[in-house]
């Protein structure tokens, strides 16, 4: 389950609409608004929440997972320590990040791949990764 910065996540591309993710995994095991009016699928299997946006035509824009297959670069990382992932994406020109700290769990967030790394006790534990802006200011949809 690779992901891939920018596109999207294994099959799934950012801008495809809940029926194009439904012909791929089926239905969701549930599905829920967010306090934005967004749909978010929840697919339990994958251990993925996906959320379409209300205000961009419900276009597949964000995806959560603590899946223990997610890769980035041909490589798993969860259960992975900080300095172990950090090395992965320096080595792949990836290296700023701004750091936020909340009740022990460490949240990196890295704007310009629209990455989010969540550390606790040391080990990834959860990314959330997003549709980057183009230089219109508008989402760069890959579907």
């Amino acid at each position: 389950m690779e992901a891939k910065l920018k596109f999207g996540l294994d099959q799934l591309l950012y801008g495809m609409k809940q029926n194009n993710v439904e012909q791929i995994y089926g239905k969701a095991d549930f599905q829920f608004f967010d306090e934005d009016e967004n749909v978010v699928l929840v697919y339990n299997k994958l251990k993925a929440k996906l959320t379409f946006y209300a205000d961009e035509d419900f276009k597949l824009g964000y995806i959560t997972t603590s899946n223990t297959e997610l890769t980035f670069f041909g490589t798993t990382v969860l259960g992975k320590s900080k300095n172990e992932v950090l090395e992965l994406f320096k080595a792949n020109k990836i290296e700023k990040w701004e750091i936020e700290i909340v009740e022990g769990e460490e949240m990196l967030f890295n704007e310009d791949n629209w990455v989010f790394l969540y550390f606790d006790y040391n080990q990834l534990i959860k990314i959330e990764i997003g549709a980057v802006f183009n230089n219109q200011d508008e989402f760069d949809w890959k579907f």
